[in-house]
């Protein structure tokens, strides 16, 4: 980064001071990750400079040779990975990607039923302040007070109810797995498409360790980093049974065009235009170290962690929305602690603990206070930590929960932090691209 640090050493400064922050941290936001070395070079490359409007053969611009090869490679990797017939790689973001499904599945009005934001679903799936809730008409099921579960006869209750055109399922604070099945059950009854959002959950579906929505889901979106460890970034696939399924879809939403061209002019021009060719690029860098076997163990080890957090937790007294998870992630409730999530977010962040506040089901305090605080496990076990090292995690956030606007406990865990991050090394600064 010589030349960054001559020509603009603000701008060097301030990722100098990231990457610290990054190295001397626990990094615990469930929806963040470290991509490699290699995937970040991807994105610091020459490829940033090229203009690709369309797809691979069939550009509105030249040059696009080598370009074309890399798409090529993402789309292809990215299909084994997932045992896909159709994958689209060029979404910017999952909003992204989930806005090209939209204009595939949906017409302004038409009725989507999916999580609720307050039960831990997504903004974009309905969210009256995003364009989902504005564009379409939002319907919402949510999960049991008393369990913290989704109950597929409820989902099919209201279904009935509100004959959705399409249900979505997929969530960005739900602790366990969802019966794919199940929801295909409901929306055949009702005529509905089925959408799977797994951009939280995709590195663990890929690697076997949840169930896989691609075999029973009409389309399925997600992120390309979490816990699929890439660049920032969205995918849109449909599984191997893709050229009945999409055929079907395209007939039913009267377009003409062949399935997979209705997926990708949903895409471009649809709802986007030139593709990012260097996080393109990074894109199958990454989908490259997902197919290795080190990622399945990998995966394995990031839900055995989640599950060494959420029984700490519970045996220190803390109350979990679900009793616990199978995923990556665990939402905590506070309110038995005495504690908002607000409180807890910014006194963790002083002790070099991030993670972030968030609403549990039925909370009682606003979305910018909230009752609750997400954890997850993928960028600690990238670093390296296995179950001994988060039942530590774990006890260092009990400490300052316990003592939260004590700058003395705060410290001592902060000093703490540092010393096991030392341990396990991320980034060296020097020689970071």
């Amino acid at each position: 980064m010589k030349a960054l640090k001559e020509q603009d050493p603000e701008i060097f400064s301030i990722i100098e001071k990231e990457t610290t922050r990054q190295n001397e941290n626990f990094e615990l936001i469930a929806s963040e990750n470290f991509a490699s070395r290699a995937t970040i070079e991807a994105m610091g490359s020459v490829l940033t400079n090229k203009y690709a409007e369309g797809y691979p053969g069939k550009r509105y611009y030249g040059g696009c040779e080598h370009v074309d090869v890399a798409e090529d490679l993402a789309r292809e990797r990215a299909k084994k990975l997932f045992n896909a017939d159709y994958a689209n790689v060029q979404p910017h973001s999952g909003a992204s990607a989930n806005a090209a499904i939209y204009l595939v599945f949906m017409q302004p009005g038409d009725t989507l039923l999916g999580l609720d934001l307050a039960h831990g679903g997504h903004l974009t799936h309905g969210s009256p302040v995003n364009f989902s809730g504005i564009i379409y008409h939002p319907e919402f099921y949510g999960v049991e007070k008393d369990t913290g579960r989704i109950d597929m006869n409820k989902v099919r209750d209201k279904a009935k109810k509100v004959n959705p055109r399409m249900i979505s399922i997929g969530a960005s604070a739900y602790t366990r797995d969802f019966d794919y099945q199940a929801f295909r059950d409901i929306a055949d009854e009702v005529g509905a498409f089925l959408w799977m959002d797994m951009a939280h959950t995709a590195g663990l579906i890929a690697a076997g360790e949840l169930n896989d929505p691609l075999p029973v889901c009409d389309v399925v979106s997600t992120t390309t980093h979490k816990t699929l460890r890439g660049p920032r970034g969205g995918m849109i696939l449909v599984g191997n049974d893709g050229e009945n399924k999409l055929g079907v879809t395209a007939r039913k939403s009267g377009r003409t065009k062949n399935w997979s061209e209705v997926l990708d002019s949903a895409v471009f021009p649809g709802s986007q235009g030139g593709p990012l060719m260097h996080v393109i690029a990074a894109k199958a860098v990454a989908f490259g170290e997902a197919l290795e076997p080190e990622f399945v163990s990998y995966q394995k080890q990031v839900k055995a962690n989640a599950t060494t957090m959420a029984n700490e937790f519970m045996d220190r007294g803390y109350n979990l929305v679900s009793d616990g998870t199978d995923n990556h992630l665990i939402l905590v409730d506070l309110r038995s602690k005495g504690l908002t999530g607000k409180l807890a977010e910014e006194s963790l962040d002083r002790a070099g603990i991030t993670v972030n506040k968030n609403m549990v089901p039925f909370d009682t305090e606003s979305p910018f206070v909230t009752s609750g605080i997400r954890i997850g496990s993928p960028a600690l076990t990238t670093r390296g930590f296995g179950e001994n090292e988060f039942k530590e995690v774990v006890r260092l956030i009990d400490t300052v929960l316990q003592k939260p606007e004590d700058e003395d406990v705060i410290h001592s865990v902060k000093t703490q932090v540092k010393e096991m991050c030392d341990m396990f090394p991320l980034y060296d600064f020097a020689t970071t691209p």
